[in-house]
């Protein structure tokens, strides 16, 4: 029950209303696109609670006020800590997190194809039972022809896909419902409404109010510029470059400017805001504020209007980025004390006591998560050219392929594996070069670009114990051959060198008994003349084509 104080802390388990809980002290830190870490120490005169019955079961702490509920804090139990045994109770600790963080225990490798980053997001969260997800955005975001999950847990993901669109993340409660919300502009959050401001020592203070307001201006980059490049439109220039508008409002100039690249976009309608974004979280830390407060209900997603302060440029509109709640409520467990009578232990004990540390940044500037790298594919690795049951070669108009990657679990062995992947060539000039494209399963070696999982390339090609060399080696270690397969036949043709000494030969073999004529060949009904140096020789003698100079 409250004290004077009026304040009261309680926990409650799902399905736990029996239990005897008694909050001594919590500590709860939240930010704007992290997971909350809620620790709760409590008593109980339970000594025989276990892990059993609360990892992973949900949760909450509720903070109440002459018994109205300013604040309830939904979660699940992720630990689970026993303690020593008092003179009546016995101590525990949880830590209670998050729904989403579940997602931090799940890595995984992936394909996303032909969706948008939210549709990612929804997917995931959906897989891991989280059903209350809620969007509030400004814009629409573009979809992706490729997009992967590599060797990263899903919560990084999630907030990787969020920070390049700009969008922060922030826990919603409602009752018993537990909301995670995807942001992209601070007009859209919650305004609370008007806030009193105490700083001066001494004299009557309101009983909840915010104090030690201290503001912070540093220097930060005054523009952003990104680049990219797309082999869709290799001539065009994918360059943008955003500036800050209000430099001169906060004693800052221009002249520093960021540039990055590769940009992590592929069109400029993501290039436009993603350099915009870039610059904004740069300059997160550009101008904030830090301050305490006994308010609860402030917690990031939120905003509120300051008043009553000395300076009126604060008074203003406010937007909290993140906070760290501390409580204590000793008297949950007076009666622990050994050998005080019940009177001298009322003057003994001190009240229930909340307080908070606040970081805020003015309601009109938008935060922006860190853009954190991706993973990186360290090497090159096999993957298996892949296409429709119907095919033996599969390809697009830039001689892409479709492959089968041996880390993607949910990749089907057909054109759905991934999309389109380019194959590098021995030469690659305008309609002209060379050309042979990997057949569906051939393995390839695949690298890729600056790391980045979601630009793969083919580099090479091997063999393997499924698709063996042409000739059986080392038999015939001495020779060098250029030889294709007929479509969807059983069929050849071949150009060889003979390497071995005395029997040095250039060995030409076509299925057919035509071969097209150019400025260096002649065809007849009979024969076929090479160039003016090479001798005549009858191609219907052996069935195939033998040259020897």
């Amino acid at each position: 029950m409250a004290d004077a104080t009026g304040l009261q802390f309680t926990l409650h388990l799902l399905g736990g209303d029996e239990l005897d809980l008694a909050v001594t002290s919590f500590k709860h830190h939240e930010h704007l696109s992290r997971p909350f870490c809620l620790e709760v120490k409590f008593a109980s005169r339970h000594g025989d609670l276990s892990p059993l019955d609360w990892l992973d079961r949900n949760a909450s702490l509720r903070i109440y006020q002459d018994g109205q509920e300013l604040r309830r804090i939904n979660g699940i139990v992720a630990a689970f800590h026993r303690g020593d045994r008092g003179h009546r109770r016995t101590y525990y600790e949880v830590t209670i997190r998050p729904a989403l963080w579940r997602l931090f225990l799940q890595q995984n490798c992936r394909i996303f194809q032909h969706v948008t980053p939210q549709q990612i997001i929804q997917t995931l969260c959906e897989e891991s039972g989280i059903q209350e997800v809620a969007f509030a955005l400004t814009r629409d975001w573009q979809e992706r022809e490729f997009c992967v999950q590599y060797r990263e847990d899903s919560l990084s993901f999630i907030e990787r896909l969020a920070a390049e669109e700009g969008a922060i993340y922030f826990h919603e409660m409602e009752g018993d419902i537990h909301r995670v919300v995807f942001c992209d502009h601070p007009q859209l959050l919650a305004q609370l409404g008007e806030r009193t401001y105490h700083g001066r020592s001494g004299g009557n203070a309101p009983q909840r109010h915010l104090r030690k307001l201290i503001q912070a201006s540093q220097i930060k980059p005054s523009s952003a510029t990104l680049e990219d490049l797309t082999f869709k439109h290799p001539g065009h220039e994918q360059i943008h470059r955003y500036d800050e508008p209000k430099l001169s409002a906060h004693g800052q100039r221009d002249g520093y400017e960021y540039y990055d690249y590769p940009g992590r976009f592929k069109r400029d309608a993501s290039g436009v805001p993603y350099t915009r974004i870039r610059l904004e979280h740069l300059r997160n830390e550009a101008y904030l504020a830090r301050a305490e407060s006994d308010l609860p209900e402030l917690c990031p997603g939120k905003r509120f209007t300051l008043e009553a302060h000395d300076i009126d440029e604060f008074n203003s509109d406010w937007q909290v980025v993140g906070v760290v709640h501390t409580g204590t409520q000793p008297q949950a467990v007076a009666e622990e004390a050994v050998g005080i009578t019940s009177a001298d232990r009322s003057g003994m004990v001190d009240a229930t006591h909340y307080e908070n540390d606040l970081v805020l940044i003015p309601g009109d500037r938008a935060w922006r998560p860190a853009p954190n790298p991706k993973p990186r594919v360290e090497g090159p690795q096999i993957a298996t050219v892949v296409g429709p049951e119907s095919e033996e070669i599969y390809t697009d108009e830039y001689g892409r392929v479709k492959l089968r990657f041996h880390w993607d679990r949910d990749g089907t062995p057909d054109e759905r594996a991934s999309a389109w992947v380019r194959v590098s060539q021995g030469w690659a000039g305008g309609s002209y070069g060379m050309l042979a494209l990997p057949r569906i399963g051939h393995s390839v070696v695949v690298d890729w670009l600056e790391a980045d999982p979601d630009q793969p390339l083919i580099t090479g090609r091997v063999y393997d114990a499924r698709n063996l060399t042409p000739y059986p080696l080392p038999q015939h270690k001495t020779r060098t051959t250029i030889r294709t397969q007929t479509h969807k036949g059983v069929g050849f043709n071949e150009l060889r060198f003979e390497d071995e000494q005395g029997s040095e030969e250039i060995y030409l073999h076509a299925s057919v008994t035509t071969i097209p004529s150019s400025s260096t060949t002649k065809r007849t009904a009979s024969a076929i003349t090479v160039a003016s140096r090479w001798r005549w020789i009858n191609p219907r003698a052996s069935g195939r084509t033998r040259v020897r100079v």
